[in-house]
């Protein structure tokens, strides 16, 4: 078995991590000027409003001096801050409040609207199959005497004596059991 000697190398990163740095340069492209303020869903510089994670990559809105003034005000007292102006910064960072995200969006309109065109679709597809597709019914199921007759046969034959039509059947007095 031969013996390998460990050379050592220069530190250089690997391609991975080069590929990964370059993603991150493409995103900070797309992001234009916000400011990143947290992991967020998957490492990603992408800004979700989900109840599930509250608390997004980058800010809502990009940076103003508006908004860079008011986050100088911010740092000092907040008795200060006027409503109007908590609401601005807070429209800066999310979209929604936790209550928006959760309000019915009215969606169950058009979900049962879709629900109820597939069913009536369903329904003209059966009765097009019924009329133009399926064979007519036979004579022994359409004509009343052959049902009738095909009874009295069951009957006769005592078909299921024990719990079936048969066990429903007055063979002495020749009629149904009451």
């Amino acid at each position: 078995m031969a013996l390998l000697r460990v050379i050592p190398r220069k530190a250089t990163p690997s391609i991975f991590m080069q590929q990964v740095a370059r993603l991150h340069n493409v995103e900070r492209d797309k992001i234009g000027n916000r400011d990143v303020v947290g992991w967020g869903i998957n490492g990603m510089y992408s800004y979700v409003d989900h109840v599930a994670f509250p608390m997004p990559a980058i800010r809502f809105k990009e940076t103003t001096p508006e908004i860079t003034a008011l986050r100088d005000r911010e740092k000092g007292d907040w008795k200060k801050l006027s409503v109007e102006d908590k609401k601005a910064l807070y429209r800066a960072s999310f979209c929604q409040t936790y209550s928006e995200m959760r309000a019915p969006d009215g969606r169950w309109k058009s979900i049962t609207g879709w629900v109820l065109f597939a069913i009536s679709a369903s329904f003209w597809i059966y009765i097009w199959e019924k009329l133009f597709v399926y064979p007519p019914m036979p004579d022994t199921i359409t004509n009343l005497e052959k049902r009738q007759a095909q009874l009295q046969r069951m009957i006769d034959i005592r078909v299921d004596p024990i719990d079936g039509l048969a066990s429903k059947w007055d063979y002495e007095n020749n009629r149904w059991k009451k």
